[in-house]
């Protein structure tokens, strides 16, 4: 298969992680006989620097042109700690969204055996954990009016929703059920919110739909806590914009690191598939980010395609680096350091050489990986 696709390596620890994750698209080309092209620009804080617009028209066109879209990390201290800065990175990403039509966000959850050690939580509540959480991603209140008043002491935001935004989400979260436990869960906060009340009544609308698929409902505050206490009662969680955010990075714990979580945004045309961790610029340049959520991303975009037995070839390379042990520092308190590139190595080698990748991790730690 031929794809063409643009990588926005975007901010912080973006770079370091999408490099990774490019590194493990070209061992699944190589070994399978793909014409994957990659093309990179610029977006976030970066493009401010040198553009001054968080997504330049060259990138936004650039994408348009493209296959799939592999994106990193975006955010800058100088403008998290600047709430008067006009132009932010996170504007870039937003438009994006907005441009491509990129209206669903897929994100799965899912608890490793040999990671679960590592969660705060309690091995018996979340073992066994696999959600997939589909966020609705182009409206909701982060793309709704936003106003200040003159003397700046009053400000709103507006959460909007329409039947056709609701509606085509809800059907995809659907289908995914049914090939998965036939389980749907509407988060939402009905009682208190107007938009709510109508995500209510279309989903419940459409799962009728669907008879072999049970819906079930949770206020957003309640769904966060059973998260917590009960994550393994999930199968696929469905929600709006702002709730989708905040949860998703609550699940992250489950699993022990958000540098595990992957992600899917998808739109009738385009796609564009990225970690859900942020910048992370304390990591910048250090070489100890964890990039397994960027490789994991790399993976969806491969069964976005139909390359479901090559998606299954990198999980089964990134499960085999968690039961090693090469992991980044966020999941490895052994002695032994392992880098992002040490892990991205170990990727790469398992994809090309899996029956020797069990020899060669030893020497994979050390940043030489040696083919046998």
């Amino acid at each position: 298969m031929k794809l063409n696709i643009t990588v926005l390596p975007g901010d912080g620890i973006g770079p370091e992680v999408t490099a990774q994750a490019v590194k493990s698209l070209k061992a699944i080309a190589s070994e399978f006989g793909h014409n994957f092209r990659f093309k990179y620009a610029l977006m976030g804080a970066e493009a401010i620097d040198a553009t001054g617009s968080p997504l330049p028209k060259e990138t936004l066109a650039l994408c348009k042109s493209s296959d799939a879209i592999l994106f990193g990390a975006i955010g800058d201290p100088k403008y998290d700690n600047d709430p008067s800065a006009k132009i932010r990175p996170e504007q870039g990403l937003l438009e994006l969204r907005k441009s491509l039509g990129l209206f669903a966000n897929i994100r799965p959850v899912k608890a490793y055996d040999n990671l679960i050690d590592k969660s705060p939580l309690k091995r018996e509540n979340i073992e066994g954990t696999d959600i997939s959480i589909y966020r609705e991603l182009t409206g909701g209140i982060y793309f709704g009016e936003k106003k200040l008043s003159e003397d700046g002491n009053t400000a709103s935001d507006l959460c909007e929703y329409s039947r056709m935004e609701i509606s085509r989400i809800a059907h995809l979260a659907f289908k995914a059920a049914q090939s998965r436990k036939k389980k749907v869960t509407l988060v939402d906060k009905a009682n208190v919110l107007e938009s709510s009340r109508l995500w209510r009544k279309v989903v419940t609308e459409i799962g009728e739909t669907y008879p072999d698929v049970n819906l079930e409902f949770l206020f957003v505050d309640n769904a966060a806590m059973q998260l917590i206490l009960n994550p393994k009662q999930f199968d696929v969680i469905l929600t709006e914009n702002m709730f989708g955010d905040i949860i998703s990075d609550e699940a992250s714990v489950i699993g022990g690191s958000i540098g595990l979580l992957a992600s899917a945004s998808i739109g009738k045309k385009y796609a564009l598939f990225e970690p859900i961790h942020g910048s992370f610029p304390q990591a910048k340049n250090k070489d100890i980010a964890n990039p397994i959520a960027s490789i994991l991303s790399a993976a969806m975009l491969l069964e976005h395609f139909g390359l479901v037995k090559e998606a299954k070839i990198i999980q089964k390379a990134v499960e085999k680096s968690m039961e090693l042990a090469i992991t980044t520092p966020d999941l490895n308190t052994s002695n032994i350091q392992v880098t992002t590139t040490n892990v991205g190595d170990f990727i790469e080698d398992y994809i090309l050489h899996p029956k020797d990748s069990d020899l060669n991790f030893t020497n994979i730690h050390l940043g030489q990986s040696t083919i046998i």
